[in-house]
């Protein structure tokens, strides 16, 4: 379970940065920053904040209102179209800078998840498998999991036939047999391979 050492370390108004939807076909990448007063969080959430992965849905909608009150959050996202324009890592460092601008105070360090940091006005440190290890850090999981899952549920309402209400974009049968059926939406990322193999693939059938 993470815990409150890394930030304690760190000291000061510590951020903890994480993103949600790498991986997906379609919809912005979403990251968030959270920073916990110095003290941590209060007890009964520190025992219940985990990585957003190891939380069902309904788990994460539950703390989403508890993290927003017991924390200084902001959130971020880049677009479909800066993720082809940059590529998917670039766009999630672009989104956590935007989450980072958007706290209401600057953050003196960020504890960011991963291994590759991005460009921040404060000092970052890199932590691997970090959402297991840092309070902030799962919490903002948690706040970039759920903003970006009731997100692609709008969309969803919008675009029906991809699923993107239960894959949230990510690329299930049920998402590819919407792409064959209905085609590429402006909300797909066209620099991924499924989606780039698709639009190929429907180029040469009109030549």
């Amino acid at each position: 379970m993470p815990d409150f050492s890394l930030e304690r370390e760190l000291g000061g108004a510590v951020a903890g940065i994480d993103e949600a939807g790498r991986g997906p076909w379609a919809g912005p990448v979403h990251a968030a920053a959270v920073i916990f007063p110095a003290t941590g969080p209060p007890a009964e959430l520190a025992a219940t904040v985990n990585d957003s992965k190891q939380l069902s849905k309904a788990q994460r909608e539950a703390l989403f209102p508890q993290l927003m009150q017991a924390a200084l959050v902001g959130a971020g996202q880049a677009s479909v179209a800066e993720i082809d324009e940059l590529n998917i890592l670039a766009a999630s460092h672009l989104a956590m800078a935007r989450a980072v601008a958007a706290l209401a105070r600057p953050p003196d360090a960020a504890l960011v998840d991963g291994n590759r940091a991005p460009a921040l006005p404060c000092r970052v440190r890199c932590v691997v498998k970090g959402d297991s290890l840092s309070l902030s850090i799962a919490a903002a999981s948690i706040i970039a999991k759920v903003t970006r899952d009731r997100y692609m549920t709008e969309l969803a309402a919008r675009h029906p036939g991809y699923g993107w209400e239960h894959n949230f974009g990510y690329g299930t049968e049920l998402h590819a047999q919407g792409l064959a059926r209905l085609g590429v939406t402006a909300h797909h990322r066209r620099s991924f391979k499924p989606i780039q193999k698709l639009l190929e693939e429907s180029a040469e059938s009109k030549t």
